[in-house]
């Protein structure tokens, strides 16, 4: 996940994995198509985005705190032959430019996801999605949710339609 400041290497929460089944709710949910860019913002080892351009060809950007992880999820997108319709950097949320964006997923705490909305309201284009699992954006009400358990891991998904 991401820090809250500048790049360091202390994140302000632990990468914790969506499951793949809860991967494809939220992809659905977002009504996510092959005309679509998909961002995900603190992206661990970018199986949102390589799960997107596997089922539709579209393209991903992920951003990412941790080297580590984005050397991983680099990995897993050439071993899924999608490493031509995604990419993975290194870097901070809250300093990457969001307006090509059609789609952003965001699986951060509610303090981050507050920090970013302004962010996001400024920078997304109207008919945009956005799409957090567990933790909503204050007092935006969400355009849809949903409850999704993977794993046995329940997890509530908001989508907010620009």
């Amino acid at each position: 996940m991401q820090s809250s400041g500048a790049v360091s290497d202390r994140p302000d929460i632990g990468y914790i994995p969506t499951p793949a089944a809860m991967v494809t709710t939220l992809l659905y949910l977002a009504r996510v198509g092959p005309t679509d860019v998909v961002y995900d913002l603190g992206c661990g080892d970018g199986r949102v985005l390589i799960a997107a351009a596997q089922r539709w060809g579209t393209l991903g950007v992920g951003i990412e705190l941790d080297g580590a992880l984005v050397a991983k999820a680099r990995s897993q997108a050439i071993a899924a032959n999608v490493a031509h319709l995604v990419e993975f950097r290194q870097g901070n949320l809250f300093d990457c430019d969001l307006h090509p964006a059609t789609v952003v997923f965001l699986y951060l705490l509610p303090h981050l996801n507050l920090r970013l909305r302004p962010r996001l309201q400024a920078h997304l284009q109207p008919g945009s999605r956005i799409i957090s699992r567990d933790f909503d954006l204050g007092d935006w009400p969400p355009t849809r949710t949903c409850t999704a358990v993977a794993e046995e891991e329940p997890a509530t998904l908001y989508c907010w339609e620009l």
